[in-house]
């Protein structure tokens, strides 16, 4: 009679939401609760030579290195590793002797498989289980498929496993890739589901596989919470659920629940993984999910607009994360617009040797809106708000580079508008080229703040810049931002290197031309060569940057 394996992969593709990063204690929590549980297999982490090893963090150089998670009574379970092919000299391994990991997991391209295949072999000799992981099986066609089942056949691993990388799998593709494999493969092998959440398909596939009518025993992999890169993975409590309700197993749902609520939320609230738009789009275009993550932690981008990035792709790129290709990708479709001149001669005129305030979205614009409506009141100053409409005070423009701020301004609104090539649109007052305001710093390259920074010193020769808003970036919520549309919430990791970038492209431009800030200073934290003081109905207080 068949078996239906669980193995959770929680503290090796969970990682993927927190940098493999744990803790120790909490990796012990969860391999407590999944033992406890009853789930038969259990996934510790990435073995790989390319890390330095941290206790709590689960990427391994040594076998040695699982002990901390390793328990003293193993109640029958077996405890795994993966390796993506060509991160460690499989030759390095000692003779399986049961004192660590009783498996490993090779995960591989298509393009790897010979070298993926030779490494399996060495696993096996020195006695541990082996499981052989072809990631987006979907890309092999029913030749390349029936090649590798035959290679798979003479190595004879423990398991096979159909891999939904990037959650594109519908019911077809399981039936046409289980039913190849079932007649294909021996009878002694295990079929094995490893699947992604992008169109919220995998609990649906597990279900499919498990009530297949066959006698071959089957290994699906799941996560619990369904934590892992982008859209997640199958929850192992869901599915486990599912195996209590249709198979009359006795796993214990509990224990799972309170590793959630104990430790896996808490990773949750800070780096948010699940089902959205941007990822079901990389499932349609079978993409990586790294270049959904790409486009999307840019923050100037439609839904419309990543669609379109990802039909100009090659087809050849969509596999394998390439940044500097998508990096190139996302200038070229964002500078494919051409300025429009009208209206920008005069535009330029009017703001030759003025004083410029400039208002970003920071909470500071709201909970300081006293001092900048006085500061704007004063005679010969301009003030521009930057990609939002300031209901504050008085502005004489707005200016837009994000195609999803401009969607959302008010109608009435784009005809004080300064916009960027990149945005296509009638009835705005002015457009300017994109891509010469652009800096050379990676993570702040198109911030629009400074953007129309670069705009006023190049083509506008202003006098001096004030800054009210300028908050930086927080991966905290706040609830005093005055337009939720435009609020920042990016990991703590992001949100400091754009913070460091801006003060480091603020700190060249204040070279060229005075930059004084209005409002306080919260996240973004540069040296002040003068503080001038002002009060309400006085002359501006401001912080020089140098």
């Amino acid at each position: 009679m068949r078996e239906i394996t669980v193995l959770d992969c929680t503290l090796r593709d969970g990682g993927y939401c927190n940098e493999w990063n744990f803790g120790l204690e909490n990796a012990r929590k969860i391999v407590a609760g999944l033992l406890a549980a009853g789930v038969g297999m259990i996934e510790l982490g990435f073995l790989t030579d390319r890390v330095v090893r941290r206790s709590g963090v689960t990427k391994f150089r040594e076998l040695t290195d699982f002990a901390e998670l390793l328990p003293e009574k193993r109640r029958g379970k077996l405890f795994l590793a993966m390796l993506n092919c060509g991160e460690y000299d499989v030759r390095s391994l000692p003779p399986y002797d049961g004192s660590s990991i009783d498996g490993i997991r090779v995960a591989f391209h298509k393009k790897d498989a010979a070298a993926a295949l030779a490494d399996c072999r060495i696993i096996k000799e020195k006695g541990y289980q082996i499981f052989v992981q072809p990631m987006v099986t979907l890309c092999y066609s029913d030749e390349e498929l029936a090649r590798l089942i035959r290679d798979v056949n003479e190595l004879e691993p423990h398991g096979f496993y159909m891999v939904d990388s990037f959650g594109m799998m519908k019911r077809k593709d399981m039936l046409r890739l289980f039913y190849n494999l079932e007649h294909k493969m021996k009878e002694s092998i295990c079929i094995g589901f490893h699947s992604h959440n992008n169109m919220q398909l995998s609990f649906a596939n597990a279900q499919i596989l498990a009530d297949m009518p066959t006698n071959r025993n089957l290994l699906v992999d799941c996560t619990v919470f369904g934590m892992g890169r982008g859209a997640g993975n199958l929850n192992t409590e869901l599915f486990l659920e599912y195996l209590n309700d249709s198979e009359g197993e006795r796993y214990k749902i509990n224990p799972l629940l309170r590793v959630i609520d104990e430790v896996l939320g808490a990773f949750y609230r800070k780096n948010y993984w699940g089902y959205s738009l941007p990822n079901y789009l990389s499932a349609m275009y079978n993409t990586h999910p790294n270049y959904t993550r790409y486009l999307e932690e840019k923050e100037t981008l439609t839904v419309e607009n990543m669609e379109e990035i990802f039909a100009m792709m090659q087809d050849e790129k969509r596999a394998v994360f390439d940044k500097d290709y998508m990096e190139a990708l996302y200038v070229r479709y964002m500078t494919r617009g051409v300025a429009n001149e009208r209206n920008l001669q005069k535009l330029k005129e009017e703001l030759c040797g003025k004083s410029v305030l400039l208002i970003a979205p920071g909470g500071s614009c709201e909970a300081e809106q006293e001092k900048i409506a006085a500061f704007s009141s004063q005679s010969g100053c301009i003030s521009i708000s930057v990609n939002f409409a300031y209901e504050g005070c008085r502005t004489d423009f707005i200016f837009v580079s994000n195609l999803r701020r401009f969607r959302s301004l008010p109608s009435d609104k784009r005809e004080k508008c300064i916009v960027t090539s990149n945005i296509s649109a009638d009835q705005v007052y002015a457009q300017t080229d994109y891509q010469s305001l652009l800096n050379d710093t990676e993570m702040v390259r198109d911030n629009a703040g400074l953007m129309l920074i670069r705009f006023l010193v190049d083509a506008a020769g202003v006098k001096d810049i004030t800054l009210a808003g300028f908050d930086g970036y927080t991966a905290q919520k706040t609830d005093d931002c005055p337009d939720r549309a435009v609020q920042a919430v990016v990991n703590n990791a992001i949100a400091a290197a754009r913070n460091q970038g801006m003060n480091e492209v603020l700190a060249r431009y204040a070279g060229e031309i005075p930059i004084y800030f209005l409002t306080e200073e919260k996240h973004l934290h540069v040296r002040r060569g003068m503080r001038e003081s002002i009060e309400a109905g006085q002359e501006r207080r401001a912080a020089c940057i140098i």
